[in-house]
């Protein structure tokens, strides 16, 4: 088996307040690129939309742009930048640090899936 898309042709694009994502969705594999602009918090633009006090969703996650700051509901915290990879499990907030956009390339399926998708 060999599948292969290209992001210039998304099979989906969810937008939400100040983001959007965009996901291709094949055998064995979501993944979604998400654009988050800045003073986007997912607290106060996608919170509406999942309809929970925090996000429920994993994350496996490289950052290719930008700056972001995780709380997890223990308050645990973290920031990450371009370069970096990261892992976040369910229950946690995040915004965009700084001026600039962050681009997130997500591999865990999850937010392909299920993002900013209301019910």
């Amino acid at each position: 088996m060999l599948e292969a898309k290209t992001l210039d042709k998304p099979d989906e694009r969810r937008d939400f307040p100040r983001g959007h994502i965009e996901a291709v969705h094949m055998q064995g594999l979501d993944f979604a690129v998400a654009t988050f602009e800045p003073g986007w918090r997912w607290s106060e633009s996608v919170a509406p939309i999942a309809g929970t006090d925090s996000c429920m969703i994993h994350h496996n996650c490289y950052v290719v742009e930008g700056r972001m700051h995780v709380r997890m509901d223990d308050g645990t915290e973290s920031e990450v930048g371009p370069g970096d990879v990261f892992v976040c499990s369910p229950g946690h907030d995040a915004w965009v640090v700084g001026d600039g956009q962050c681009v997130v390339y997500d591999f865990a399926g999850s937010m392909a899936k299920e993002y900013a998708k209301a019910d």
